[in-house]
């Protein structure tokens, strides 16, 4: 500013203090919003673990877990399905088959 320039209005300076107040918040809410998916996506997620009461048969190899509810529900590589309630007791157990007309895996 020139000293022959005419004051500013008190409008016009209120005005830059408060846009320049939203530019700040607005740097600072990106900085956060940046850092929260940062730290939330750089580690492993973990996986959840069989409870130790639940003992699988000889030989079954598990390849999916479903824990619903009460129960867990266990695939096995021999397209075997187990379904175990939390504590280890064992409610059922079915074979899967491949559908009519379905493709061979």
């Amino acid at each position: 500013m020139l000293p022959s320039d005419p004051a500013p209005l008190p409008e016009v300076r209120f005005l830059k203090i408060l846009v320049t107040a939203l530019a700040v918040t607005m740097i600072l809410g990106l900085v956060t919003i940046v850092g929260l998916l940062v730290t939330r996506l750089s580690g492993p997620v973990p996986l959840p673990e069989l409870p130790a009461a639940v003992v699988l048969p000889e030989g079954l190899r598990p390849i999916s877990l479903a824990f619903a509810g009460n129960r867990i529900v266990v695939l096995g590589a021999d397209d075997r399905v187990l379904v175990y309630l939390r504590d280890g007791t064992l409610l059922g157990e079915t074979r899967l088959a491949p559908a009519p007309g379905a493709p061979a895996p």
